[in-house]
């Protein structure tokens, strides 16, 4: 069984996916990308910018699940440009704090809306 958690605070879906998904004691957060949910537009600031808004976007979530990063166990980071890796790793760690969840970073060539970075997670419920 699994049930959908929508947060009106982060982007909505924009195809057949939903923000998160739970099931049991998991739940599955799609990738966020550093859109701003009021306006539909990438953030400004370059990758700096764009990360900040994807670890809010996650964050809204969370929130919407009744979680925060701490619930967090496991992230994936899509980079565009492996050149943002400090940056990006920089305000990650100030986003995820104590035990840090694990993590995959990988490079890639495109994402949507021309997006540097997306961040997608699976968190577990206490």
């Amino acid at each position: 069984m699994k049930a959908k958690i929508t947060s009106q605070y982060a982007p909505a879906a924009v195809g057949p996916y939903s923000q998160a998904v739970e099931t049991q004691s998991l739940v599955f957060l799609s990738g966020q990308i550093g859109l701003i949910p009021e306006t539909g537009s990438l953030a400004e600031g370059g990758i700096a910018g764009q990360t900040k808004q994807a670890l809010q976007n996650l964050q809204a979530v969370l929130h919407a699940a009744g979680l925060s990063a701490d619930h967090v166990v496991k992230t994936t980071v899509f980079l565009t440009d492996m050149q943002d890796f400090k940056t990006v790793n920089d305000l990650y760690g100030q986003f995820f704090t104590g035990v840090c969840p694990a993590r995959s970073c990988v490079g890639v060539r495109s994402l949507p809306l021309n997006a540097l970075i997306e961040i997608e997670a699976i968190a577990v419920r206490p």
